[in-house]
């Protein structure tokens, strides 16, 4: 039966291809051809064919309409005024508008987005070559930073952040050795997910189309908020035949930055149900595709789920998020309006309600993520993904969890230096093309800043493809442990080794 799966050995992981772990029988289950389960058992791969969650959907599409409206009139008013001109390079530079932003800086954000994917992959094919040893030096990283702000905080006498930091920093501290003993288990998880992506390509092709269209969002925002501060603000060209205040400006950047987050999180987020529908889903249930069971093109069938039936679900989820990282911006800048005023006790306030927006948008965004499994696999509306979802952390435990965890804090970190590099790429192409609306530096800062967010999110895209195959193990692990004995015998070996109570399923509602 699945003693042939031993030619199946993905990349050169160690003992990947070995005998199913000795110590676990697993329990008697219906033949299926050569499996041991239905994979399309409870409706999986084959959901109802309808559309969950209509409302929400509706009202993204709604959104997303506004934002293209908004932008094609602020933008369009723009670039009639002159708002662009310019051209690449260091002659290209010194064409075109020479009070704001022009076609030179269109170019600068797109050699950032090039350099951000060469970046990215050049990671991600390093933590394959050094899996542990990155792990390690993240996670040192992760907590020397916590100390560094900390300490930062208390040496600026920023008395409310430093409190709260120094209460991280010692968790982190704490928590390092807990963190360190398993490495070597969230190593292999990330070197299989890596070695069955090399022999799925259509899990780069999803990872590279969600990130180009990442990049096309990011750069169209940038340049709308520059229009709609250029076309609405008092004083411009643009108010002799139009309304401007202040007032216009904020809630249209509020609304653009709003339909920006949101956007961004269902484009994510489709492309992880693609990923946990299509090949992540296929092999744990299916099998590798020379066993002939998998089904065809199953990514191009998740794909069509995940934007048609279960986008409302997504867009469900994804406007949680958005509201919450909305309220941690607010707080924040009510934060830095008190600390400007000398206020210190509204400061300290509003650090502590955003510190703890922070730790709650972190909490939903990672329990969504499991629950947009449950809706990749199974079709469903996303309340009930996620009681099935609280369900499979109840019964599992969230110390199994910590192995994601550190696969996520690796990912992280190289999109933070990534992040970094393309924040200096930007700042060296200024310096070099010394375009004239920047004589006077008053531009460095928001391009730099804008590097470095394309160059974070370019790179978290790609990683998500890897994160979201570490997930749908997990949860195929909660539900039917006994099909990944099968498929990597040797992981399985270390998780039942190391959490014995994850090895039996969790019963689905």
């Amino acid at each position: 039966m699945y003693n042939e799966l031993n030619t199946y050995k993905p990349g050169p992981t160690p003992a990947y291809g070995q005998p199913a772990y000795s110590n676990y029988v697993p329990p008697e289950q219906p033949m299926y051809g050569n499996d041991v389960k239905n994979p399309y058992e409870g409706g999986r791969f084959k959901p109802k064919k309808t559309i969950n969650d209509p409302i929400f959907l509706i009202l993204f599409i709604l959104q997303f309409l506004g934002f293209a409206a908004v932008s094609g009139i602020s933008l369009h008013t723009w670039l009639s005024q002159g708002g662009l001109n310019g051209g690449i390079g260091k002659d290209g530079g010194k064409t075109g508008n020479p009070v704001t932003l022009n076609w030179s800086t269109v170019y600068l954000l797109l050699l950032v987005t090039a350099a951000a994917i060469l970046l990215s992959a050049v990671y991600l094919i390093l933590t394959r070559m050094f899996t542990k040893i990155i792990m390690h030096i993240t996670l040192i990283l992760t907590i020397a930073l916590n100390i560094a702000i900390c300490a930062y905080y208390w040496i600026t006498k920023y008395w409310s952040g430093a409190i709260i930091f120094t209460i991280i920093a010692v968790l982190s501290v704490l928590s390092y050795f807990g963190y360190r003993s398993r490495i070597p288990l969230a190593s292999l998880l990330l070197q299989v997910i890596m070695d069955v992506s090399k022999h799925h390509t259509s899990v780069y092709a999803v990872a590279f189309a969600a990130l180009f269209i990442q990049a096309g969002l990011s750069v169209w925002f940038t340049f709308t908020a520059i229009a709609t501060y250029a076309t609405w603000t008092p004083g411009t060209p643009s108010c002799d035949t139009s309304n401007c205040s202040s007032t216009k400006v904020a809630g249209l950047i509020f609304f653009e930055a709003f339909s920006f987050l949101w956007t961004s999180q269902v484009i994510g987020n489709v492309s992880l149900a693609t990923l946990a529908g299509g090949p992540y889903g296929s092999w744990y249930y299916f099998g590798p595709r020379s066993l002939g069971e998998m089904p065809k093109h199953p990514t191009i069938s998740a794909f069509g789920r995940a934007s048609t039936t279960s986008l409302g679900s997504i867009a469900f989820g994804s406007l949680i998020v958005t509201i919450l990282d909305l309220l941690r911006l607010i707080l924040q800048a009510a934060q830095n309006n008190a600390n400007a005023d000398g206020h210190p006790i509204e400061a300290c306030l509003a650090c502590c309600a955003a510190c703890f927006v922070g730790i709650l948008q972190s909490m939903v965004e990672y329990f969504n993520r499991y629950a947009y499994i449950e809706i990749a696999l199974y079709g469903k509306p996303y309340i009930a993904a996620a009681k099935d979802t609280f369900r499979l952390f109840k019964d599992r435990g969230i110390d199994a969890l910590v192995n994601d965890s550190l696969v996520g804090m690796t990912l992280t970190w190289g999109a933070y230096a990534i992040g970094l590099l393309c924040s200096l790429f930007g700042y060296l192409y200024l310096r070099i093309t010394a375009p004239p609306y920047n004589s006077s530096g008053q531009y460095t800062a928001p391009v730099i800043l804008f590097s470095f967010l394309i160059g974070t999110v370019c790179s978290l895209t790609i990683s998500s493809a890897i994160e979201a195959g570490v997930s749908t193990i997990f949860v195929g692990l909660g539900e039917d442990p006994q099909v990944l004995a099968i498929r990597a015998p040797e992981l399985f070996s270390m998780i039942a080794a190391t959490y014995p109570d994850v090895t039996r399923g969790v019963p689905r509602g």
